[in-house]
């Protein structure tokens, strides 16, 4: 084993899961808690998928039992707490953090110019000026005000039509913002529309959010790799992770560390000088078994959550012999500092039934009385919060051990 100062695998999970919000007491209730909630995490990804619920609104209910979407809605559109922009995909973000995002806006404008311009096949900058004359005289616009009589095509990315790709151009680059969504609709304004004044003037040069970029990273993390740092924002490049994990160690910032994985193995990574005993005293998880997102920030980057839990999960999973072994779209099952399983299951709505199709338990795993009564009793939770009245079980629904 390494030499440097060792974090056992529990104390590891512990942090980890507390930095996640998903230890402790709830935050308060109202808009300044689920406010609190978000800056805590950094963002909540967005995902259009609702196999039960969207993806960013699972990820804060699973925090915060009393949790509606309505509550985001408010926070993102009324009281503009939230922007909506890009880290590894499209997020929610505290308003406060928007300053540091004109590195991100400076970085995509240059790296999608280019690439875009030639997808488009035309005089794509000239449109993209012209869109953006259009929302400054008219105001909210979503890509279907802009279409006209282009035909509706599949929806992919690829398949943008000219002023849809330049209205997500201006976005990307700072000078439009979402203001609301409608359904899963971006509606785009002038940022000046949207940003505060004082937000929106703000210009940290750009060693001063790289900085910021890291040590937020690092904070909600508990430990990290320089390439982990990196991917949480995915603004900051991995070279210049690296250099700010080395520079912070040379002032005595941070520290190395041998972290714990669940095999028993070892792996280096940075950490803040307090990180024992922060891990020590970070508050149990607790007992409660609670369905994750897919998406959900704990699980996002997949080999983490198998170094740590011994977790291995992907969407799709595929058996040897190229059989689908779980749906396409399956929902991890913590309990404690564990994840226990994964289940299959889908609300439909229109029959006010959340249904379930397939429980696999993680090997190891005693699936028993007690922890079946504590699953049923949290998918009557997300039954309720997913419009349904009850939960029903398909023939043959427990499967074996993973």
């Amino acid at each position: 084993m390494s030499s440097l100062p060792h974090l056992p695998n529990d104390l590891a999970r512990r942090l980890f899961l507390e930095r996640h919000a998903l230890s402790g007491a709830p935050s308060p209730r109202g808009s300044a808690g689920l406010s609190a909630l978000i800056e805590r995490l950094g963002f909540v990804q967005l995902d259009s998928i609702a196999t039960v619920e969207r993806a960013h609104h699972m990820i804060l209910f699973a925090r915060r039992p009393a949790y509606r979407p309505a509550d985001l809605d408010r926070l993102l559109e009324r009281e503009r707490a939230l922007f909506e922009h890009w880290t590894h995909d499209a997020a929610v973000i505290p308003m406060g953090f928007y300053p540091h995002w004109k590195l991100r806006f400076a970085r995509d404008a240059q790296t999608l110019r280019g690439p875009w311009q030639r997808w488009q096949k035309q005089d794509f900058l000239a449109r993209t000026a012209a869109v953006r004359d259009h929302v400054a005289r008219h105001g909210p616009v979503c890509s279907a005000d802009l279409r006209g009589d282009a035909p509706r095509k599949s929806g992919g990315w690829w398949d943008w039509h000219p002023d849809k790709t330049a209205l997500e151009y201006l976005w990307r680059c700072g000078d439009l913002a979402v203001t609301k969504r409608a359904g899963f609709q971006k509606f785009y304004d002038l940022a000046e529309r949207v940003i505060p004044a004082s937000l929106r003037m703000a210009a940290p040069d750009p060693g001063a959010t790289v900085d910021w970029l890291c040590a937020a990273a690092l904070d909600r993390l508990g430990f990290a790799t320089p390439g982990e740092i990196a991917a949480f924002w995915a603004t900051v490049t991995p070279a210049e992770a690296r250099g700010w994990c080395h520079d912070q160690a040379r002032a005595g910032q941070l520290i190395e560390i041998a972290v714990q994985a669940a095999d028993g193995t070892h792996r280096h990574a940075f950490a803040r000088p307090d990180v024992m005993e922060a891990a020590t005293n970070a508050p149990d998880p607790t007992g409660r078994l609670r369905v994750l997102s897919p998406f959900d920030p704990a699980l996002r980057d997949r080999k983490r959550a198998e170094r740590l839990f011994g977790f291995h999960y992907r969407i799709e999973v595929f058996t040897p012999a190229a059989k689908r072994q779980f749906g396409y779209y399956v929902f991890p099952l913590l309990e404690g500092a564990r994840l226990v399983g994964r289940i299959d299951m889908k609300a439909h709505r229109n029959d006010g039934v959340l249904r379930v199709t397939a429980l696999w338990p993680e090997a190891g795993i005693a699936w028993g009385k007690g922890r079946q009564a504590r699953l049923e009793a949290e998918l009557d939770r997300v039954a309720r919060f997913a419009g349904c009245d009850r939960v029903d079980w398909l023939p043959d629904w427990r499967r074996d051990a993973v």
